[in-house]
């Protein structure tokens, strides 16, 4: 009995496994516990073998151990394992869904990623994580005052100046004890802005070190945030063919409602990874306003663009192209060239 595929469904501490052999036929199923999945994995199969996963938390963790050791591995993403699961859901029917969806043809994989990327990755979840935090902060303050008939500015660095002012002016309505609350609340404020410029610091420092980053800032609307993010989320590139299907991947193109032959294209998908698309479309959009004091063939197809199309068209194509030439300069190796870009616009 030769096990030539395995699909192993991930929990916390109890791991399912479903091994197949070389007709298909199921020959090994069994619960392990955490401590004892890889042993037992090793014990039963040779290295060479097919191993698949859900990409879930860990998955990428236990990909590395098991690529390290000779294996092929291979993440899927839960919502193409679903279709696969047969009846009720349990671990065993979806360690053997797991297994059903890694032998299709046409499946689509998500590459293992790097202990590297996976700490770029983090300080960026942590840092939108503070930022989010902060603007909840801010809401929360702009909310308390307005019940004291005071009116807060909407920019975070005028609301800054205005609570300093509104805690020394006695004539504001405000209370000695909202005043003590407003300066905790302030405290939290000014702590969330020390943690979120000490990972924009980091971020900062990791974009003039990395090579890849480099490089990517040298794209318009690309900074050390959406430079450092490219490289966490593309790694080497090699899991896409070419740069429309990073594109793809990221919900920047129109989703499709097609039948009988009858062509429908809607809106972008905003299928994937939404952080990096908003960074993208973001830096687009400053793109194109600083687009009318340039006479660059870039800024002269953004223009062309807004001309006729509305400028959330315009925003989202700019960051559809940025994302498609990221990638080719990461898997190809290469430098921004400005004149081979002018050339593929459209």
């Amino acid at each position: 009995m030769k096990i030539m595929r395995i699909g192993v469904d991930l929990a916390k501490n109890v791991y399912q496994v479903h091994g197949v052999d070389g007709k298909e036929k199921p020959v090994w199923r069994r619960q392990l516990s955490r401590g004892k999945w890889l042993a037992a994995i090793f014990e039963k199969t040779e290295p060479g073998s097919e191993i698949g996963m859900e990409a879930c938390a860990g998955a990428h963790h236990w990909a590395r151990e098991l690529q390290a050791r000779g294996y092929t591995v291979k993440l899927i993403a839960p919502q193409f394992v679903k279709p696969y699961v047969k009846s009720n859901k349990s671990d065993r029917n979806d360690a053997e869904a797991i297994c059903e969806a890694m032998s299709r043809p046409t499946m689509r994989f998500v590459s293992v990623k790097s202990v590297e990327q996976q700490d770029i990755q983090a300080m960026h979840r942590i840092r939108e994580e503070l930022v989010g935090a902060r603007t909840a902060k801010s809401n929360q303050i702009r909310g308390l005052v307005a019940e004291y008939g005071v009116v807060a500015p909407q920019s975070l660095p005028k609301l800054r100046a205005a609570i300093a002012q509104w805690l020394e002016d006695a004539e504001n309505g405000l209370t000695d004890r909202f005043r003590g609350l407003l300066a905790g609340v302030w405290a939290d404020l000014v702590e969330l802005d020390r943690r979120v410029k000490e990972l924009d610091d980091e971020i900062g420092a990791l974009a003039k070190s990395h090579p890849v980053a480099q490089r990517l800032q040298q794209l318009r609307g690309v900074g050390p945030i959406t430079a450092t993010a490219l490289v966490a989320t593309l790694g080497s590139g090699e899991q896409f063919t070419k740069g429309r299907d990073f594109s793809v991947s990221l919900g920047l193109t129109p989703k499709q409602h097609s039948t009988g032959g009858k062509e429908r294209l809607l809106g972008i998908s905003k299928r994937g990874d939404p952080y990096l698309r908003k960074l993208l479309v973001h830096g687009a959009r400053a793109v194109i306003s600083a687009a009318k004091d340039k006479d660059d063939r870039l800024s002269q197809w953004v223009m062309r663009l807004t001309s006729r199309r509305h400028m959330n068209v315009a925003t989202v194509a700019l960051a559809n192209k940025t994302a498609r030439m990221a990638w080719s300069m990461i898997r190809n190796d290469t430098d921004y060239e400005p004149e081979r870009a002018a050339s593929l616009l459209g």
